[in-house]
């Protein structure tokens, strides 16, 4: 095998995958904690994914939104089923951002109710109406001025959120983890507080599971560990096995209230990708799977505590659910990514100081190993403290 240099994310070119696998165009392998950012839940090159795609893609590859294809209908009617709603389908997360925006305010106009709420640290996407609930002023200020009627509390904080839900507010926005914010699942308690304040008050609760959904914190969906349901769910990232693909699902009682033609996409429900989806909802729904998701999330977050207590001057903290973890560090988190690459391993980034790790669900005990055992020789090396 060529021996490894240092290398930034982007100075990479991949050409291929299996499993939890990447090979760059040097011929260099990789053991992927990245996952495509959370989008490779079930590794690189599942069968059933690329048989569905193939069986698929030999019938129909697209044939607008004009018309019912089958797997976009037996899509929906699965999604319907583990999530009791309607549901549209569209090309990625920031779409269904986008589609879950207009919804909440067609549903809110009648009352007046335009205002959108969402919280400091968030990430929801990068399109003009997406970009204007996501927090950090980089990703926004060279695009100002955005959507009126945004606004952001404080993290955690239910009182302070109590305070801005208003008569004028359509919908509160939430990531039960919070991915791009620095993987922070939210405090207890705050969630299901939330949701009785949108009750209470007439506001729609959002629950943006594009990156913490389907499976990643150990449940198919991360709402389930707070004891509440949202009125909206957007998923995207692991739902298309890899191809692009998003969805809203909007209760069944809120969706009557919607007319056709007042959200649309040419692409969306694309029959390939939706044969993906039904072969990705098939695994992370089998007998056992998600209970081993939870079993190898404690396993990596004991390691990493382990990690954290031998080098305390360099890991400030480890949080996370599930096989979404995030370690913050005491110094910039770029040298330590770069030196990871260097020894074969693939993560990447939350903010600047928070290693986020995203592997694939099917990653196996020996591969969190291996990465445990290449970030401790990382951190004895000095990556954090050069930084």
């Amino acid at each position: 095998m060529s021996a490894f240099v240092p290398l930034y994310e982007r100075d990479l070119t991949i050409v291929s995958g299996k499993g939890v696998r990447l090979q760059d165009s040097a011929g260099r392998s990789y053991l992927d904690f990245a996952a495509g950012i959370g989008v490779n839940g079930l590794g690189h090159g599942d069968r059933a994914v690329l048989a569905a795609i193939r069986d698929q893609s030999r019938r129909l590859v697209h044939a607008s939104n004009l018309y019912h294809s089958e797997p976009g209908s037996a899509l929906a009617a699965r999604l319907s089923a583990l999530f009791p709603s309607r549901v549209f389908l569209c090309n990625s997360g920031t779409e269904a951002v986008e589609a879950a925006i207009k919804f909440a305010r067609r549903l809110g106009r009648a009352e007046g109710r335009t205002e959108l709420l969402a919280f400091e640290g968030s990430f929801h996407g990068r399109t003009m109406g997406a970009l204007s609930l996501t927090w950090k002023a980089t990703y926004r200020e060279p695009f100002e001025p955005l959507v009126p009627g945004m606004g952001f509390s404080p993290w955690g904080d239910l009182e302070a959120a109590g305070g801005r839900i208003g008569r004028g507010t359509a919908a509160v926005v939430v990531e039960p983890v919070q991915g791009e914010g620095g993987v922070r699942p939210a405090p207890d308690g705050f969630l299901a507080g939330l949701a009785g304040l949108c009750r209470e008050r007439g506001a729609l609760l959002i629950a943006d599971e594009i990156q913490c959904g389907l499976g990643r914190t150990g449940r198919l969906f991360a709402h389930q560990r707070h004891g509440f349901t949202p009125d909206m769910v957007t998923l995207a990232k692991p739902l298309g096995g890899g191809l692009p693909l998003g969805a809203v699902l909007l209760r069944e009682d809120l969706a009557g209230r919607l007319s056709v033609g007042d959200h649309g996409s040419t692409f969306g429900g694309n029959p390939v990708a939706c044969a993906a989806a039904l072969a990705v909802l098939d695994r992370l729904t089998s007998e056992g799977f998600l209970e081993s998701v939870e079993k190898k999330g404690a396993t990596l977050a004991r390691g990493l505590r382990a990690v954290a207590r031998r080098h305390p001057g360099a890991i400030a903290e480890v949080r996370g659910l599930g096989l979404m973890m995030g370690v913050e560090l005491r110094a910039a988190a770029a040298p330590v990514l770069k030196a990871l690459a260097a020894r074969g391993v693939l993560a990447t980034r939350a903010g600047d100081r928070v290693l986020r790790l995203l592997p694939p669900l099917v990653v196996k005990p020996a591969e969190i190993r291996e990465f445990l055992d290449a970030l401790e020789a990382v951190l004895a090396g000095g990556a954090v403290e050069s930084a």
